[in-house]
């Protein structure tokens, strides 16, 4: 059976498209097992191949009958190691490197990286984390041309891995003409999220924002949070953001990783205040990369996830690369669905935010809600052109099942992030009967170990959003299915 269905979990799946899963048939797949939204690096590979990317996601949704969502991750001033001397290059406790200026090492023992400031903004006593902060080098001295480093913590390193400086205060800028470039073919090509790395203040976000609104670009920013200072500024760029993504791989590095899990609860929970989706993303279900099941740590990790409030999970490696795409998307589906079981039925307390601009949609949306408890309505189903008021009802993590039917394309698209919303695209949503009659057959096509889920005479909620009735903000409607 097609997507969406009923039975899936109501937490979203973003799945990273690589070398492993970037077939059209492979991508149909992910969607069928799960995928809501499919994630473009653009960290690896040319816009050209962006675009190859984009339009077999486009084609697997055609295929489906599922549009996806897709969003660009800008790649940001993320610092890489230049080319090494040798693969992999050894770092025993004690070494002694050397950064250097310049793109090639001319000694041994001597270290280049991507950020030509980096020894100008090193300090004596500051710590250089390299492959994902299992190597770690502390600065002894600094000259204008070197900064002289001892390994503190031993390993192996190999060219272009990424530099992490916890606690350094760097002037790079928030997007480096690379990434304003991908922003803008974003920009053109009617990509649905686009999220900046390494974000550290709202004006990073605004910057942004302000480039995609010169090319009338509706697509909706994600923040990630990866940086200290992002979390000294975290409500402030929550507000400003359209989004936001817990990056866990650099901000365990960039913090103490005893102190992650609790940042990871923090940001969560500012984004469910200010009504904010939140993606919560790195290692979910590392060992799938080479495994067909998860570590009991990586469920849990999972669970765990949905039970703060994500309202999306996103899978990095596992799909891009790993061995078992497919297994990893329907595995976190699987684990997902099952926790939500486990959550306690009914309105969740009300959102945080009551700005003016909700206000009366957070009142209409919750009277539904409430109508459908009380009457016990198998489903609802949310009438919106721009995906608004389907966002309002995600935010009251209602578990009676909610379709959202738009007749803008990219409003279904952008509503595969939101919690517990399955969108359908309608040509004429304002036509009530059109509607109903839309909403009708897809239920019918519904069914659970062979049974339908909803049968001829379940009662349904209808929840239109502004503009959608001629000459009424907010309508709610009951409905007995035929």
């Amino acid at each position: 059976m097609s997507r969406p269905r009923l039975n899936e979990a109501r937490t979203k799946i973003v799945a990273t498209v690589g070398p492993a899963c970037d077939s059209v048939d492979q991508l149909a797949a992910l969607i069928e097992a799960g995928v809501d939204v499919f994630r473009i690096n653009s960290a690896h590979g040319s816009i050209e191949q962006h675009a190859e990317k984009l339009t077999n996601i486009r084609a697997a949704s055609d295929r489906t009958g599922f549009p996806a969502g897709v969003l660009l991750d800008l790649a940001g001033p993320k610092i890489r190691l230049g080319q090494l001397p040798q693969e992999p290059l050894a770092c025993p406790l004690g070494a002694r490197f050397a950064f250097v200026r310049g793109a090639d090492s001319q000694e041994e023992g001597e270290l280049t990286s991507t950020y030509p400031r980096l020894i100008d903004e090193l300090e004596p006593g500051d710590r250089v984390m390299l492959a994902d902060g299992t190597v770690a080098l502390q600065v002894e001295s600094v000259t204008p041309s070197r900064a002289e480093c001892v390994v503190v913590a031993a390993g192996e390193i190999r060219s272009r891995q990424g530099v992490n400086l916890p606690g350094v205060k760097l002037s790079v800028a928030a997007m480096l003409p690379s990434d304003i470039e991908n922003a803008i073919w974003a920009a053109q090509h009617e990509i649905d999220f686009i999220s900046l790395s390494f974000v550290r203040t709202a004006e990073d976000v605004r910057s942004l924002k302000d480039l995609l609104n010169s090319y009338e670009c509706q697509s909706l920013v994600i923040a990630k949070i990866e940086k200290p200072e992002a979390l000294d500024n975290l409500e402030r760029i929550v507000q400003e953001a359209d989004g936001i993504m817990v990056a866990r791989g650099d901000l365990g590095v960039e913090i103490d990783v005893a102190e992650t899990p609790v940042a990871q609860k923090r940001i969560i929970a500012t984004c469910k205040r200010l009504m904010k989706p939140v993606i919560v993303a790195t290692q979910m279900l590392e060992s799938m990369h080479h495994s067909v099941r998860p570590t009991r740590a990586e469920a849990s990790d999972v669970a765990n996830a949905v039970l703060d409030g994500a309202d999306a999970c996103m899978l990095s490696g596992e799909t891009a690369i790993g061995s078992y795409p497919r297994e990893s998307v329907a595995t976190m589906d699987r684990i997902m669905h099952k926790t939500e079981e486990s959550m306690p039925r009914g309105l969740s307390a009300s959102p945080g935010n009551h700005d003016e601009l909700y206000r009366q949609t957070q009142a209409v949306t919750r009277a539904g809600m409430e109508v459908a408890e009380a009457l016990g309505s198998k489903l609802i189903t949310i009438a919106t052109h721009s995906g608004g008021t389907a966002w309002v009802k995600s935010n009251t993590r209602s578990l009676i099942p909610t379709i959202a039917v738009s007749d803008h394309l990219a409003s279904v698209r952008r509503m595969n992030l939101f919690w517990g919303i399955e969108p359908i695209f309608c040509e004429d949503i304002a036509d009530t009967a059109h509607l109903i009659e839309q909403v009708t057959r897809w239920a019918c096509e519904q069914t659970e170990n062979g049974q339908r889920v909803i049968r001829p005479g379940d009662t349904m909620v209808v929840v239109s959003g502004s503009d959608v009735v001629e000459g009424a903000d907010n309508v709610i409607s009951v409905h007995t299915l035929s």
